[in-house]
């Protein structure tokens, strides 16, 4: 019979590839507590904790390993849980569900300010947020307004970071919000307006966090290292990137973090219908012939 540091192991070198941050030994990813679990849930919570992920992902993965295991009938190291109901992700339809957006939403410029907002929109980006940086709320009011009427008329959809008072107020498609913006926002009513709303997400803990709103999209990240903002988790990394898609397939997936041109191919195999782009447009020595490049990769890929 295997042992929790049998399965520990095991699972740490067959899924290597999950590997976020700097790896633990077997000897740090014990645990008191884990005296009174069961052999299996012991070995797969060390096992995630040697692959760097922070406990209460941990916590999710091993729960969702033992309802795979119960639903399947047997217990295999080998099979990393991807299953929706595993997770106690509930089936659609729901009924506090927010609008839908498109699944694939392509090419997602995230910009500081309307004039960027315009120019992206001229260059044909099909995906925009505003996150516009400001404690002046006139010129937040100001910003927004402008943004959302950069868009009138076109195909691109706008996204307001954070600002949903005011997006809703001025008619924007949609808010994003992070995981620390989801605890003020109030939630029923964005959805009461009509509006989209996305959400970022950086594990497994904030996805299922996430998705008990019911979210338009749900955003991946930081897929890779990023000097935008500091962050609390490591980067993700392909591996993980790709598990998390196909957990959470049934939502429009946007990736996001560090992603250049040069990793766009890699990103898009995990079958995320868009890659949220900061520097590598606002930094590009020609904003908008990058753009149209790297929409034409988002393009033909999903053709």
């Amino acid at each position: 019979m295997s042992t929790a540091q049998d399965i520990a192991q095991a699972l740490a070198t067959q899924h290597a590839a999950m590997l976020a941050g700097d790896a633990a030994s077997y000897a740090q990813a014990v645990h008191a507590n884990d005296a009174t679990l069961s052999t299996e849930t012991a070995g797969v919570l060390q096992g995630c904790r040697m692959l760097g992920f922070l406990e209460h992902d941990a916590q999710c993965v091993a729960q969702a390993w033992g309802l795979q295991t119960k639903r399947t009938g047997q217990f295999s190291v080998n099979d990393w849980p991807c299953t929706p109901q595993d997770f106690g992700i509930a089936p659609a339809p729901r009924a506090n569900a927010f609008p839908t957006c498109p699944h694939a939403l392509g090419l997602y410029a995230v910009l500081p300010d309307a004039q960027w907002v315009g120019r992206m929109v001229r260059a044909g980006v099909p995906t925009v947020q505003l996150r516009f940086k400001s404690d002046d709320a006139a010129a937040i009011r100001h910003e927004v307004r402008a943004a959302v009427q950069a868009v009138q008329g076109t195909g691109t959809l706008l996204f307001i970071n954070d600002h949903w008072q005011i997006a809703i107020d001025e008619g924007a498609y949609g808010v994003h919000l992070g995981q620390e913006d989801m605890d003020d926002a109030p939630i029923d009513q964005i959805r009461a307006a009509g509006l989209r709303l996305g959400l970022s997400t950086h594990g497994y803990a904030e996805m299922l966090r996430a998705d008990a709103a019911s979210p338009s999209y749900i955003a991946l990240g930081a897929v890779f290292p990023t000097t935008l903002k500091r962050m609390q988790t490591a980067p993700q990394g392909t591996g993980r990137l790709y598990a998390y898609a196909k957990l959470m397939h049934h939502y429009p997936l946007v990736a996001i973090g560090g992603i250049d041109e040069a990793q766009f191919p890699v990103v898009m195999q995990s079958g995320v219908g868009s890659i949220a782009v900061v520097r590598a447009i606002t930094g590009a020595t020609k904003p908008e012939a990058q753009a149209r490049t790297l929409n034409s990769l988002l393009t033909h890929k999903q053709e």
